[in-house]
């Protein structure tokens, strides 16, 4: 009997390219598997993975399922990645970046620079910026988290903490911001701490360096920085329920709009300031158009809710059936007419050349060593993409007297 497996000559390959396959007949690699977007360098794949999508990329010192069995389907995976165990589905994953055994990460996450969870974690359209820590046994999907300027000095999920993303309603129009885009890509902000066995109903919005004690179920919005956050426990009984009532609809969308607006503005941030530093490296084009995928996945994902929870609310719906092909252009623009985001931008671009001509070579460092002024031109960029794009949705349904 014939025990060769179907992907002999593709294993053959990585052996020949100098890929560390301590077990290589265990290896299951589909056929549509690019070979050459595999780096030769440290890269190791442990016994019984499975590596799968013409899109996959594995960057150098990536390792490969060394807790237990990985499969990976058309992820983007940057330098020194470690994917410890689990499934691994058209997600993004930035040098140094980790996740331990048991993790499931589906479709439209971004794990940027040394983010990374413990065992037992699930992401769905999660975007953490770099240095966040995800504890053990979460659900942490539809989520963008930031803060922190180091592995030492790191926002922090505790273990047993759910990110609520679906209501009794049916609806998932439930993203939570902790932190925002605009200060969050400076790498300059105090981290933010969820304490473990707690939780957050989305969708909620988050400042920085805030702390939420242990056991907590946050439910309200915490836009303020620096706070120490306690919430008590809702008192037992039994009433009656009605469906579909929304009480706090005209919250739920604003942060939804905000949620979008973001996504504009981290769209912007990859497309001129994030290229430049991936360019400079090893299948660094590919992993930057999957960034931009992902962000366009997530983009599409928060609109199909909005669209879907329209359809329960008439109070949201006639504003947003009724413009929701012109909302969603709004959404794919760079830049709204008439916002100062392109003057901006240009000031700032100008001090982060500067910055990069002296010599830092790393985006990390290059960030974080830019001037004061420079980073607040930076984030005075990016916040006039987020409130242009929110005002300008906003018009589009003037029913619900946003912003």
């Amino acid at each position: 009997m014939d025990i060769t497996p179907r992907c002999h000559e593709k294993i053959v390959q990585l052996l020949e390219k100098g890929i560390d396959l301590p077990n290589p007949l265990t290896l299951d690699i589909g056929e549509e598997v690019d070979i050459g977007r595999i780096s030769a360098q440290g890269v190791r794949i442990y016994p019984g993975c499975r590596i799968y999508g013409e899109k996959t990329v594995i960057s150098s010192g990536a390792q490969i399922g060394r807790e237990g069995p990985v499969t990976i389907e058309d992820c983007q995976i940057g330098r020194d990645v470690e994917l410890k165990g689990g499934y691994f589905s058209k997600s993004v994953f930035l040098d140094r970046s980790n996740m331990g055994l048991g993790a499931h990460v589906r479709e439209g996450s971004i794990l940027e620079e040394e983010a990374g969870g413990a065992h037992c974690v699930g992401l769905k359209q999660t975007i953490l910026f770099p240095f966040v820590t995800l504890g053990s046994l979460i659900n942490f999907c539809d989520c963008l988290m930031a803060g922190g300027t180091s592995r030492k000095d790191h926002s922090e999920v505790g273990s047993s903490y759910i990110h609520f993303n679906f209501t009794p309603d049916g609806d998932k129009t439930t993203p939570s911001l902790l932190g925002d885009v605009p200060r969050g890509v400076m790498l300059n902000r105090p981290p933010i701490f969820l304490g473990g066995q707690g939780g957050i109903v989305g969708p909620v919005r988050m400042g920085f360096g805030n702390v939420v004690a242990a056991g907590s179920v946050l439910r309200q919005d915490c836009p303020d920085d620096n706070c120490l956050i306690t919430v008590e426990p809702h008192p037992g009984g039994v009433r009656e329920y009605q469906p579909a009532l929304y009480p706090n609809l005209k919250r739920v969308v604003e942060n939804n709009i905000l949620y979008l607006a973001n996504l504009a503005a981290l769209r912007e941030w990859y497309v001129h300031v994030r290229k430049p530093f991936l360019d400079a490296v090893e299948f660094g084009p590919l992993i930057h158009a999957g960034l931009l995928d992902k962000l366009s996945l997530a983009r599409k994902e928060r609109l199909k809710r909005l669209e879907a929870m329209a359809k329960r609310a008439p109070q949201f719906g006639d504003g947003f059936t009724k413009n929701s092909d012109k909302i969603k252009e709004m959404f794919e623009m760079d830049t709204i007419p008439g916002s100062d985001a392109e003057t901006l931008k240009d000031e700032f671009l100008g001090g982060l050349n500067r910055a990069m001509q002296a010599g830092r070579d790393g985006y990390i460092e290059t960030i974080q060593g830019l001037p004061a002024d420079v980073s607040d031109q930076g984030t005075a960029w990016l916040e006039s993409v987020v409130t242009s794009h929110a005002k300008a949705v906003s018009q589009a349904m003037p029913g619900l007297q946003l912003f």
